[in-house]
Order: C-alpha cells, then structure tokens, then sequence
C-alpha cells in the first residue's frame, strides 16, 4: 500500500494535517529557493560592490557602476540616496532644517533598514515551519494511533492487524512528514542567517565610512578658561 492510499483511507482530521504539512513544505521551499536567489553570490557581491564604490571618482559613477556588481541591490539604494541627497534645499522641508551630518545619516538608516528588511524577510516562516511541523506531524501521529485503538476495541469478531495496519501506517507516515518538512526549513533559516549577518556587517560598516565621508564634523565646544582667584 502507498502513502497516498494510506492516507486516502485516513478521515478528516488526519487529511487536514495532511494538507496542512503540504502548504508548510510548499511555502518554505519557495522561500527557501527566493532566499537562494537573492543572497547568491552573498557577501562577495557585497564586498565588490563596495571596492567598486571606492574605487570612483564621483557619486555618479560609483552609482553607474554599482549596477553591475551589486545585483541584489543592497549596496545602490544608499549610494542613490546619497546621491540625490544634494538636490534637496536647506531648509526648504522639515528634513532639510537639520545640519548636513543629519541628513546624510537619516538617508543612510532608512536605505540600511530597507535593505535588512529585504534580507530578513522569509526568515519568519521559516522559523515558524521548523518549530512547528514537528508538532503537527506528531498531531497525526497520535490521532492515527487513537483510530487505530478505536479500531482494536471495537472489533466483535476477532483481531486482525489488516484492520488496524492502515491506522497505524498513517500514523508513521505522518511523524516522518512532519520530520522532512521540518528539517530542511531549520537548516536554510541557520544557513541564511549566518549569510545575512555577513552582509549586515559589511553594510553596516559601510554607512558608517561613508557617513564620515560626508557628514560635517561636529565642533567641539570651546572650555570656558579657568576662574583666577580672587585676591584677598
């Protein structure tokens, strides 16, 4: 007998946490392989953008650049903000009233944040079908196990391990199912998070060089001269 027919022969319940563990695989695989897309090639994208941005004489070449190497776009969002960042008049809006070193870190964080938003989506769901498949596998589990002691005791005319053999078979079908559903989600969500928090590192890093780049430096509050005494 399959799997499928084994769970052919399941009731409602049972088919329930069947579909259920379906859409859990069918959703984190998707992420699992967008999240791949994405971060390939990883921090080495992100290092070469960033040499590729040092290595320009100008704002506009390094954004022109930028194009080829950070094919992700972690790295241009921020350049481009930066960029663009001159065209705003002083003064003109509420975020052109600040000093320039605020401007530039206000666009600097919200290109940082979009970007680890960008890197962290998917890891919620994957996190959550780690934790939980397990459990909803050993739902199934312990329900084909009750049916199939449902079965043994209301059997009149004698036991026969045909009538409760399908029970039990779905019952270890699902703890496995939830086990392979599992698995591969916690080891992409490990993975992927030690990739994102290279590039977290390396973006992080790189705002705040080009902070200091750019911004103003801050000046320094002269010391008031020391009080004399007063002669007696």
């Amino acid at each position: 007998m399959s799997v499928i027919e084994l769970l052919a022969h399941g009731d409602g319940v049972s088919r329930s946490v069947a579909i259920l563990l379906v859409l859990m695989s069918v959703s984190s695989w998707v992420v699992i392989l967008w999240k791949a897309w994405l971060l390939r090639g990883g921090t080495r994208d992100v290092a070469r953008s960033i040499a590729a941005f040092w290595q320009s004489p100008s704002l506009g070449e390094a954004e022109s650049s930028l194009k080829s190497f950070d094919r992700a776009e972690l790295v241009l969002p921020a350049v481009s903000a930066v960029r663009h960042l001159a065209v705003e008049a002083d003064g003109a809006t509420l975020g052109g009233a600040v000093n320039r070193t605020q401007r530039v870190t206000r666009v600097l964080r919200d290109a940082l944040h979009a970007a680890l938003r960008r890197l962290q989506s998917g890891q919620i769901l994957l996190a959550t079908v780690g934790a939980t498949a397990p459990f909803v596998g050993l739902l199934g589990t312990v329900w084909g196990i009750y049916r199939a002691l449902v079965g043994i005791a209301g059997e009149t005319g004698g036991f026969t391990i045909d009538k409760v053999a399908g029970p039990v078979g779905e019952a270890l079908i699902m703890t496995a199912f939830g086990l392979a559903v599992a698995i591969p989600a916690v080891l992409a969500y490990n993975v992927f998070g030690r990739v994102v928090g290279r590039i977290e590192a390396e973006l992080e890093g790189f705002a705040h060089d080009l902070l200091g780049m750019l911004g103003e430096p801050v000046p320094r509050e002269t010391p008031p001269p020391p009080a004399r005494a007063m002669p007696v």
